[in-house]
């Protein structure tokens, strides 16, 4: 008899920040599938059996997925953040697709997970307060040109942006050409929180400004906001904030 896929998010690393839906998941689960270094993030005590991968297997670890349900395992994908952002259920839905008469009797279940854009957001005061979009400055799946389309419109349509995949040893020019895009259509004041490892033990939190922003301090551990042409630095006694407005001037 087959048995189910369930992809879940663990959220940015926190324990506490992984709900208990997911936590319960897991705990029955038989495999827990997923890159290597998410599954050191699943931060509890289960007899299930781990099967890690490198992070750029994601069809491979999928497909592994639905063979070990298939054989009647209940079977955890994890993912950090939420599996339906850049991770692991589009590629365990992408592979359903691409072989409709394969797996056809595996239930497949997604659970949510806190986002890093959310986790950072929550750690400066509500950046995301209105309208905003997240874009993964990875080219990996996606053609260059592509990405930097997609961040004039952003920018030209005044979003807040969150920066996924930055920059990477592979890729250490890109993030300073994407803020090149961005900074066509934002003041060289506008607020930017740079947050690296979001809820773990190393946590950096930092509020900068387009002018002050040095590419070199960003990597794959960081996620990126980029405020809009609202976003407004709080400063009071007990700290300072930083928030988008929720109305818009007319």
């Amino acid at each position: 008899m087959s048995g189910c896929v369930t992809i879940v998010g663990l959220g940015p690393g926190r324990v506490d920040w992984c709900t208990p839906a997911v936590q319960e998941r897991i705990a029955s689960a038989t495999d827990l599938v997923g890159y290597d270094r998410y599954l050191d993030l699943v931060g509890q005590s289960t007899n299930a059996m781990r099967h890690g991968s490198d992070n750029r297997v994601e069809a491979e670890r999928a497909r592994h997925a639905l063979d070990l349900a298939e054989a009647g395992g209940r079977v955890v994908v994890v993912s950090s953040g939420d599996p339906g952002i850049f991770a692991m259920a589009s590629a365990v839905l992408e592979q359903l697709d691409q072989f409709p008469d394969r797996w056809s009797d595996v239930a497949v279940e997604v659970l949510p997970g806190i986002t890093a854009a959310q986790a950072l957001a929550s750690r400066v005061g509500a950046p995301l307060g209105h309208d905003f979009c997240v874009i993964s400055l990875s080219d990996v799946l996606k053609p260059w040109a592509v990405i930097e389309q997609r961040l004039a419109a952003a920018a030209g349509a005044d979003f807040v942006i969150a920066l996924y995949n930055p920059r990477s040893r592979h890729r250490p020019y890109q993030f300073a050409d994407a803020m090149a895009v961005i900074g066509r259509c934002r003041s060289l004041t506008t607020p930017v929180v740079v947050g690296r490892n979001v809820g773990r033990p190393d946590e950096s939190v930092r509020v900068v400004n387009l002018a002050t922003l040095d590419p070199e301090t960003v990597d794959m551990s960081t996620v990126v906001v980029v405020g809009s042409s609202t976003t407004r630095v709080l400063q009071r006694p007990a700290g300072s904030s930083v928030y988008t407005p929720r109305t818009y001037p007319g």
